[in-house]
């Protein structure tokens, strides 16, 4: 394993950091949020244009750079870092690699030039999405890739959906929408995908209040809608968003990193400036105890982040363990951020919370950490009886 970065994944960062540094401060990412669809998008417009950002992990063949998804990790902790309300997750980490491996041909040449160039934003409605990128959709985890709130009936060529999915990313502004339904009834029952246009008739979307308003969610009502199979029915769903899970955590990793690493920037820049019995807080011994253990857990991270992205094409799913450490190290750094701001930390109006907010929502949506090591160790074996011999 070579532990440097390549020039072109160190180009990759160094010009979106550049880019969002220009173009996402804190009040550009306060005023996306508050639009429609939930982020910016002509700063959207711009990451495909100029990075083909949403193609990153795409083949040159539908338009995309061809990089693989280290590559679109990495490029999430540029993201992270400044908590850049977008539809990269949705559309170009989780419904854009299920388009590619279980799309026909003729499905895939229409919907993923559009994905790449960003003129097409997509969304996976798949209920209980945490479970879904770290289980196994099995025993004890069952219920992840599963997907008990739509069921779905063949009509001639055509398939009809019914019923309701909560928490979708990026549902409510999804250009199409990666749907998972039951099909075959309870004795002979299976997962199956669906393409369904944002647009279709007795599709109703509506916008969530999330805790974390960078992150835009939304319910899903289908009222007997016309869908197209994605693939064939003998496809192994449940395994795609198995081996989806991991890639996807790996990005998760990598995007908390890069938000933990933030705070403490900003944490640390705050207590030199401010001063408490005529000397800057931070000279404190307290204080610099307090950040020197924030740091080390923010490195572990990074390391264990890194490691995920880079195993992500080497066939080795480490994505969920990378996850549970860097949520608890952006859940540390942003506790410690606003303890140590102080009044001003918890305020609507300071950035500090944001940050914060990310640390809880992700844990809700993907996590919780406890869950996420429990499962990382069912699938090593550690609490399993083994025969020994002598």
């Amino acid at each position: 394993m070579d532990v440097g970065f390549t020039t072109e994944q160190e180009e990759i960062r160094r010009t979106l950091r550049e880019l969002l540094h220009k173009r996402c401060g804190a009040e550009e990412a306060r005023a996306a949020v508050d639009r429609p669809e939930g982020y910016d998008a002509g700063l959207w417009a711009t990451l495909a244009e100029q990075l083909g950002l949403p193609g990153l992990a795409l083949p040159e063949a539908y338009g995309g750079v061809g990089c693989t998804p280290t590559e679109l990790a990495l490029a999430g902790e540029e993201t992270g870092r400044v908590l850049a309300p977008s539809p990269l997750l949705a559309t170009a980490v989780l419904t854009a690699p299920l388009l590619l491996a279980l799309g026909a041909e003729d499905r895939c040449a229409e919907l993923l030039p559009r994905i790449a160039d960003g003129s097409l934003t997509a969304a996976l409605a798949v209920p209980a999405a945490g479970l879904a990128l770290t289980g196994d959709n099995g025993g004890d985890w069952a219920g992840g890739g599963r997907s008990g709130g739509v069921q779905a009936r063949r009509a001639g060529d055509r398939w009809r959906l019914y019923g309701e999915i909560e928490h979708v990313l990026d549902g409510h502004s999804a250009g199409v929408l990666l749907v998972a339904a039951h099909t075959g009834g309870f004795a002979r029952s299976r997962t199956l995908l669906f393409l369904v246009p944002g647009d279709a008739e007795g599709l109703v979307r509506v916008r969530q209040t999330a805790l974390d308003a960078t992150r835009p969610l939304a319910r899903l009502q289908l009222r007997d809608v016309d869908a197209g199979l994605l693939g064939d029915e003998r496809a192994d769903v449940l395994g795609a968003l198995a081996r989806l899970g991991d890639s996807a955590a790996a990005f998760l990793a990598c995007e908390a990193v890069g938000a933990a690493d933030r705070v403490l920037e900003r944490t640390v820049e705050y207590v030199k400036q401010r001063e408490q019995f005529g000397r800057a807080i931070g000279s404190f011994q307290a204080v610099k105890h307090r950040l020197a253990d924030v740091y080390v857990r923010v490195q572990a991270a990074r390391s264990a982040a890194y490691y995920a992205a880079w195993a992500t094409v080497h066939g080795e799913r480490v994505g969920g363990l990378a996850l549970a450490q860097a949520l608890e190290a952006l859940r540390a750094a942003a506790a410690e951020g606003i303890q140590l701001h102080g009044g001003i930390g918890f305020t609507w109006e300071h950035d500090v919370q944001l940050y914060f907010k990310r640390a809880a929502g992700d844990e809700l949506l993907f996590g919780p950490v406890h869950r996420l090591r429990a499962h990382a160790a069912d699938a090593a074996r550690l609490f399993t009886e083994r025969e020994v011999t002598v």
